[in-house]
């Protein structure tokens, strides 16, 4: 494969057109042979093209010695935690999360629950690219056994969190990984349970495999209609959860995350919280006033999930719905997070409306201007001169994933795309008018450097 095999995410893209058997094998190859033959967890979503690309990750990992346990059809943070619990070396979840059907991929795990980071995805792909695979004899070809451990994840949730409440409940799995799990996790904690898409399908007929708020309004009338206490979606694999609450509006995800964090620093009497440099402003407001602090990393649940780690941190979240829980463990769980939720809201006594309305919506805006992405780097490099002059009286200035000026009311952020040719601006502000205004400006200033590059 030419290009660089991980994203921001693992590897994702179109099977049997960007990614093939064949590429699949030589990733099996290498994860063996980069974990030292080690025993290696498997398991997979609902995509059609999760069973090839299993045996040919199989066959991979057994040409060069790893023992391999099929885990079948689970969650991402399932995987993540059995991996863990079985004491193998590494796991493979064979996912693209929220991406079209017509994509698969991988996701790679630690022993520990973290996801791998970009020193072990580079040692993959140069084991690759040097085809340096150490290959076992045939007297020491690896083995794989098929086993059923998703009783060890189901019962880690329900020791540790118990329910009051007979929550009534429309959970929607989006006939993803999360179909068969998630409601029948729910109701063995006592919740009444209407599930909907919740036969595993991977054309994802019923719905897209990312819980977006158009694909979700099949939930939210549904929630409304049966008069529901609220609604839970799950995306493709798991990680992520979207909530409706009991009037059958999507909550916005900056509120909810902000609300939970709060909640944790407040039962826990302050703490960190960790979150990426695109989340709301209103996290740090919801959270500081309790003696909590936010620490911002790179977009991206790898980063996050380092971070919580080396800080120690209470919990840490994205604005898309993953969220971690380190007293659990370190990969994203949307199942976890919403039994968590529930928790929450048991302690506080509230309805999920009432509990997010705590926390203020700022307007964001948003806008894209393509940049050629050899181009990217350079212009980058530029505005890290140009970007802060435009906006003389800024209070903290960012830079571990483009560039982030605090300003007195609100912020900007520019930063390049992970995934297509473009530079992303993205503004908070105190009030529409004002986003409006550093959002001009900050266009003004991109398109500048921009132009002087076509010269």
């Amino acid at each position: 494969m030419q290009q660089k095999l991980f994203g921001t995410s693992g590897i994702r893209a179109i099977i049997n057109k960007q990614l093939t058997p064949e590429h699949i094998v030589k990733i099996g190859l290498a994860i063996a042979t980069t974990t030292n033959k080690g025993t290696i967890t498997i398991a997979h979503d609902t995509r059609t093209t999760s069973p090839m690309l299993e045996h040919s990750l199989i066959a991979g990992l057994n040409a060069a010695g790893s023992t391999v346990y099929r885990l079948g059809l689970l969650p991402t943070p399932a995987l993540a935690y059995l991996t863990h619990e079985l004491k193998a070396t590494a796991g493979i979840m064979i996912t693209a999360s929220h991406n079209p059907p017509q994509y698969n991929g991988i996701k790679l795990y630690n022993q520990d629950t973290t996801a791998y980071n970009e020193k072990q995805q580079n040692q993959i792909e140069k084991t690759i690219e040097k085809g340096a695979f150490k290959r076992a004899s045939w007297q020491k070809v690896g083995s794989t056994k098929s086993i059923d451990e998703s009783n060890r994840y189901l019962n880690m949730i329900q020791n540790s969190i118990k329910l009051k409440k007979q929550w009534k409940i429309i959970v929607d799995p989006g006939c993803g990984a999360t179909s068969q799990i998630a409601p029948r996790l729910l109701r063995n904690l006592g919740c009444k349970v209407t599930a909907i898409n919740a036969q595993p399908d991977g054309f994802f007929p019923a719905r897209s495999p990312e819980p977006t708020p158009q694909s979700l309004q099949p939930l939210c009338q549904t929630v409304k209609h049966l008069q529901a206490d609220l609604g839970i979606a799950y995306d493709g694999d798991g990680d992520r959860m979207v909530l409706t609450d009991e009037n059958g509006v999507l909550v916005p995800l900056d509120q909810i995350l902000a609300a939970y964090a709060s909640h944790i620093v407040r039962k826990q009497k302050g703490g960190i919280i960790v979150t990426n440099i695109e989340a709301s402003m209103c996290i740090e407001k919801m959270t500081e006033s309790h003696g909590g602090k936010v620490v911002r990393t790179r977009v991206g649940d790898v980063y996050v999930a380092a971070a919580v780690k080396q800080y120690k941190a209470l919990f840490g979240g994205e604005p898309c719905g993953a969220w971690i829980h380190p007293n659990f463990h370190y990969c994203p769980d949307g199942i976890l997070s919403s039994v968590l939720i529930l928790k929450a809201l048991e302690e506080e006594n509230k309805s999920l409306s009432s509990f997010v309305s705590e926390a203020s919506l700022y307007p964001t805006l948003r806008r894209n201007l393509a940049c050629p992405e050899q181009a990217k780097s350079v212009v980058m490099k530029k505005l890290e001169k140009t970007f802060p002059a435009a906006f003389p009286k800024l209070r903290e200035k960012v830079t571990i994933d483009g560039i982030r000026l605090t300003l007195e009311d609100g912020w900007i952020l520019v930063r390049p795309s992970g995934t297509e040719p473009l530079i992303r601006i993205t503004v908070e502000a105190g009030s529409e008018e004002r986003a409006k205004t550093i959002l001009k400006k900050g266009v003004k200033t991109v398109e500048k450097t921009l132009e002087r590059m076509a010269k």
